[in-house]
């Protein structure tokens, strides 16, 4: 019998338009542009628009993926959309986006794992597709998260952007994703966090108190062992090497963080996707933004090994080893 994969056959990308450079930010909080680009290699990011949400960027993001694809909305079975920001409490961003795409009637759903999001949507669409349950699905990941910054704290303000991604991942006889792992420890909550919420309730401070909280170095530490570990760990289930990587797409967080994965893999930086200057750190976004970036550039070819991995608040941390 031969076996089912399921294969990225087309992606999309949505930003913003409003831009906010360091340099806007040294007018709005005790920074430099020196400072955040040496920390975290960021230089700007986008910031949504008054009124434009998160399903705002993932419907455009959405359709330009399936134009890629070549995929009508209708032949969509399955989304699965990673977000931390849903546009309202429910019914779900997945459905929203469902209705505007006008792929009614399939499953739809949102995936919380923070700036895992994407890689846990992934994950859970290629298993509908190796299960035979579905066939043509679309995976987004979306975040307007700068509508939980605080602007005046300048360790946490500089590092996130909004934005969205998104991918059609089709049935296929032709290798496509070889291994995906997720992984979660909510031991480690309260080094980031948001502490508010509709269960347990919200704060007399500005903005009702949905503000990130981070303990910096901590997460950096974490971050570093956790994705070296990730690497062996999605290597083996994939039966490869790191000599059989490509291209090197992470989660956009960080540089040192991105150079350190990438010196695990011994891998040159001109192999590794690299949009956190651009864009920060847009959570769920992150990954597919980066991806999309990397094809349309004409950097990633067709039949090259990627690896996608991601780290975020939980803490969770997830992969995907694939052939594009």
């Amino acid at each position: 019998m031969t076996p089912i994969y399921s294969r990225i056959t087309g992606t999309g990308s949505a930003l913003p338009e409003r831009i906010l450079t360091n340099a806007d930010l040294e007018k709005l909080v005790e920074t430099s542009d020196e400072w955040i680009r040496t920390r975290t290699g960021i230089r700007q990011r986008h910031v949504a628009a008054e009124g434009e949400t998160t399903g705002d960027l993932a419907t455009l993001a959405a359709q330009r993926a399936l134009e890629a694809a070549g995929v009508k909305a209708s032949e969509i079975d399955l989304i699965v959309l990673g977000t931390t920001t849903p546009d309202i409490i429910f019914p779900s961003t997945a459905c929203l986006v469902q209705h505007r795409l006008g792929a009614n009637g399939c499953a739809a759903f949102d995936v919380n794992a923070a700036c895992s999001g994407f890689m846990y949507a992934l994950g859970v669409a290629d298993k509908f597709i190796k299960s035979g349950q579905s066939k043509k699905v679309l995976v987004i990941g979306a975040e307007t998260l700068t509508r939980m910054v605080d602007w005046t704290e300048r360790e946490t303000c500089v590092l996130f952007g909004d934005g969205a991604g998104a991918v059609v991942l089709e049935a296929s006889g032709e290798p496509g994703i070889y291994a995906t792992c997720l992984h979660a420890d909510g031991g480690h909550k309260e080094l980031l966090y948001n502490p508010v919420g509709v269960s347990a309730g919200f704060t007399d401070e500005p903005n009702h108190g949905v503000r990130i909280r981070m303990a910096g170095r901590e997460v950096f530490k974490v971050a570093v062992k956790t994705l070296d570990s990730l690497v062996d760990e999605t290597l083996q289930a994939a039966g490869m090497q790191e000599s059989d990587i490509d291209w090197l797409i992470p989660h956009q967080a960080n540089l040192r963080i991105i150079e350190a994965t990438a010196k695990r893999l011994k891998m040159s930086m001109d192999r590794v996707v690299v949009t956190v200057d651009k864009h920060a750190n847009t959570s769920s976004g992150s990954v597919p933004l980066a991806l999309d970036f990397a094809v349309r550039s004409g950097k990633v070819q067709r039949g090259q090994n990627l690896l996608l991995e991601a780290f975020g608040g939980g803490f969770t941390w997830a992969s995907a080893l694939l052939r594009y």
